[in-house]
This record gives C-alpha cells, structure tokens and sequence, in this order.
C-alpha cells in the first residue's frame, strides 16, 4: 500500500523484554503528512488487522 513504517525496539528493549514482546511497528507522522496518507495507513492497518484474525 505504499506505507513506510519501522519495526524493531525503538529504544525499549528492556520494557519489550519483560513484557515477552518480540518487536514492534510505528508510524511516524509529521507536518508534511497528508489527510490522505493517514487515511491510507488507517486502511492499511485494518487489512492487516483483517488478515493476522
């Protein structure tokens, strides 16, 4: 869908640790973000949502 995001720890390795969590995935917004790019990413994350049921 075109949706650049990031995995990994973002800084939270030992919190992740203690709470059995593996990774994660973020988004980040800015200014320069469209209405439609966040439209868009909503979208994205209901199909993915949608598909891990």
């Amino acid at each position: 869908m075109g949706i650049a995001v990031r995995t990994g720890h973002h800084c939270t390795q030992p919190l992740m640790h203690c709470l059995g969590i593996p990774g994660t995935v973020r988004a980040s917004f800015a200014i320069y973000n469209t209405e439609k790019e966040v439209d868009i990413f909503i979208e994205g994350v209901k199909k993915a949502i949608k598909m891990l049921k």
